[in-house]
């Protein structure tokens, strides 16, 4: 919910699901690089920064201490519903089609940031073309109906999971990815011995240095540290002649590993001393995997949220480095997931066409200091159904401020004290009731006009 005026949460709430961005917007002479990171699978408590002890995480810990580190970043509870949300800047109760899936008619971040002049690459975990095994009930119908990466506006792809789920490959030893440029099909490519994230680091930097003509956005959905739990690199284990091994004690290994790859992403950039200018984002799809337990600095163990609507599920690490732009800062105003495409477009100075609508907001006076919050709430639509192995979930819609959160069903829980907890209120004060006041005024403002999805199970039927 915008600061002020607070009456206009969610920006042009009935407006388009498609939004568009013509020629006329264009970058300055100015414009900045920027790398748009995000991990799959962790929440806060899985960084030193945040206060975690369970694993080792000075690359991310050195970027947050030079950089600005925000307390209140949230996405959704899975991944595609925070990747759709996050290409689109539109709550997923206006855009959503199903698991795995990016609808291909969307206008993506890709898209905008190609118009606006720059130099466009994806890296990484693609996922939102085609989801569902062959033989899933009702797969049939949806297999193959998402974006596919030539489509989504990015000048080069080599992407994991980019076709049918049956072709994906590996994403860690020997990992396999799709590759190809804007327009075209691509090929797929297997890298023997490799492992994902070292390739996909070294395709960032080759790209940085192969396209210096115009100023470069770079799009990096990391495949770490989702599960399969299996050894890195680092790992006493490692093989890749024997990949197939799987235990969750590897999850921590997986986490220290993530961190080393941004280690190796900024040493890249200070090598080519384009570190202090590079805009550099640090953020996740979701918490933490649920069998995965962390200590916090406070004593408390966490178990991971993912695929929850608890604030273990949500709650995730944010971190922006750009030291020749950015003071170094901790700024605790919420940020959510259909914030970042507005907040690119601000950072590369790129003017949308006054058609263009979002439901977030731009976060970048938080990183300049302008502002202290751009948001009073922020508002969730999450239902990942219809889709192989989601027949244990269910729609949750709920919205939160700093102190509470509230869900369209009524129930109202206190949050942020402390840190990852929440608590049911029972018996409200004054403070319970004004804040579930308004929330219930953002929930009532984010539905107000919009068609919600149907709701359905997992293989894609109408439910009552």
């Amino acid at each position: 919910m915008p600061a002020s005026p607070p009456n206009l949460f969610r920006l042009a709430l009935a407006a388009l699901a498609v939004v568009t961005l013509g020629p006329a917007a264009r970058v300055s002479a100015a414009a900045p690089d920027i790398i748009l990171v995000m991990a799959d699978d962790i929440g806060i408590e899985g960084l030193g920064c945040y206060g975690g002890r369970s694993y080792k995480t000075p690359n991310l810990d050195r970027l947050a201490a030079g950089g600005v580190r925000f307390t209140r970043a949230y996405s959704q509870p899975l991944c595609t519903p925070t990747r759709v949300e996050l290409m689109t800047g539109l709550d997923n109760h206006r855009n959503w089609q199903s698991f795995g899936i990016l609808d291909p008619q969307a206008w993506t971040f890709g898209h905008a940031m190609s118009e606006a002049g720059y130099a466009t690459g994806i890296f990484g975990k693609w996922q939102l073309q085609s989801y569902d095994p062959p033989d899933y009930p009702g797969g049939t119908h949806r297999r193959g109906t998402g974006m596919h990466p030539k489509d989504a506006g990015f000048d080069e792809y080599a992407l994991f999971h980019a076709l049918d789920t049956e072709d994906k490959g590996s994403r860690y030893a020997n990992p396999t990815m799709l590759e190809g440029k804007r327009g075209t099909d691509g090929e797929l490519k297997t890298y023997p011995g490799r492992y994902g994230e070292d390739v996909w680091v070294e395709k960032i930097l080759s790209f940085f240095d192969r396209r210096k003509d115009h100023p470069r956005f770079v799009y990096y959905p990391m495949a770490l540290p989702h599960w399969p739990f299996q050894p890195t690199p680092d790992s006493e284990e490692w093989n890749p002649e024997e990949p197939s091994l799987t235990d969750q004690r590897f999850a921590g290994d997986m986490i220290e590993y993530m961190d080393k790859t941004m280690g190796s992403l900024m040493d890249g950039l200070r090598k080519r001393e384009l570190e202090r200018d590079t805009i550099v984002i640090f953020y996740s799809d979701n918490g933490t995997h649920l069998d995965v337990v962390s200590k916090l600095d406070d004593g408390r163990a966490v178990a991971g949220g993912k695929a929850t609507p608890l604030q273990t599920g949500i709650h995730v690490p944010l971190i922006v480095h750009c030291p020749a732009r950015f003071k170094p800062a901790v700024r605790d105003g919420i940020v959510e997931a259909s914030d970042f495409f507005p907040t690119l477009l601000q950072m590369a100075k790129a003017k949308p066409q006054p058609e263009q609508t979002f439901d977030g907001v731009s976060f970048l006076p938080l990183l300049t200091g302008q502002a202290e919050a751009i948001r009073d709430a922020a508002f969730f639509w999450y239902d990942p159904r219809p889709g192989w192995d989601k027949e244990r979930f269910s729609r949750h819609v709920f919205a939160l401020n700093q102190t509470h959160k509230l869900f369209r069903n009524g129930e109202l829980y206190r949050i942020n004290d402390p840190v990852l907890s929440e608590m049911f209120v029972e018996s409200e004060t004054a403070s319970d009731t004004a804040s579930r006041r308004q929330l219930r005024a953002v929930i009532d403002e984010a539905m107000a006009g919009v068609e919600e999805p149907p709701l359905v199970d997992s293989f894609g039927r109408k439910t009552k």
